[in-house]
C-alpha cells in the first residue's frame, strides 16, 4: 500500500475511531487522546500493516489496546488532584549525598585509629560490641567506649548535632547512632 493511501485509509476511520474510542472511555477528551495515540501507533507501525486485511480492524485493535493499557496503568495510579497526597510526601535531596559521604569519608580518617576501627565494626558492618571487643581483645567497656567516643568526634567534626541532618544514608545514621539508640529513619 502506498503512503498517501494509507494515510488516506487512516484519515477515513478517524470519525468511527473516535466514536469507538468515546464509547470506551467514556469521555470526549479521553478519546481524542486514544485516537491521536492510535494513529500515532498505526503510522509508526505501518510497514506492518498488510495491505488487502481490515484497517478498521486493525485500527479498532490498536485503539482497545493502548486504552487497556492505560486502564491497567491509571488502576496502580492514586488520584491526587487536590494534593493532599503530594503534601505528605518528604524526600532528602540527593544531589549533594556525593558531598556528604566525601565529608564523612574524610572525617573518618582523622579519627584515631583504635576509634575508627570499632566504629566501622559495630556501626558501619553491624558486629555486636561483644564480637567487636573479641576480635580487637580488648575489654567490652573499651569498645564502647572507643564508639562513643568515635561518634561525639566525628558528629562534631561534621558539625551536626541531630541523626536526622545526616539523610536517609542507612550506614552514616548507624555510625552517628547516640547512645546506643537507633536512630530513627
Amino acid at each position: 500500500m502506498s503512503g498517501d493511501s494509507f494515510k488516506d485509509g487512516l484519515v477515513a476511520h478517524i470519525p468511527s475511531l473516535r466514536a469507538f474510542a468515546a464509547s470506551l472511555s467514556g469521555s470526549i477528551t479521553l478519546a481524542d487522546d486514544l485516537v491521536q495515540d492510535t494513529l500515532l501507533k498505526a503510522w509508526a507501525n505501518a510497514d506492518k500493516f498488510e495491505p488487502g486485511t481490515n484497517m478498521r480492524a486493525w485500527l479498532f485493535t490498536i485503539l482497545r489496546n493502548i486504552y487497556y493499557s492505560l486502564y491497567r496503568k491509571r488502576s496502580r495510579e492514586v488520584q491526587d488532584s487536590d494534593g493532599v497526597y503530594a503534601e505528605r510526601l518528604a524526600v532528602h535531596a540527593d544531589q549533594e549525598g556525593h558531598l556528604a559521604v566525601a565529608d564523612f569519608a574524610a572525617a573518618l580518617a582523622k579519627l584515631p585509629e583504635e576509634q575508627r576501627e570499632a566504629l566501622i565494626m559495630v556501626g558501619a558492618s553491624g558486629i555486636s560490641y561483644e564480637e567487636a571487643a573479641e576480635i580487637c581483645g580488648v575489654a567490652l567497656g573499651t569498645i564502647k567506649s572507643r564508639v562513643n567516643r568515635a561518634r561525639s568526634r566525628l558528629a562534631e567534626m561534621l558539625s551536626t548535632s541531630d541523626v536526622d541532618e545526616t539523610g536517609p544514608d542507612a550506614k552514616m545514621l548507624a555510625a552517628l547512632r547516640v547512645g546506643g539508640r537507633e536512630p530513627p529513619l
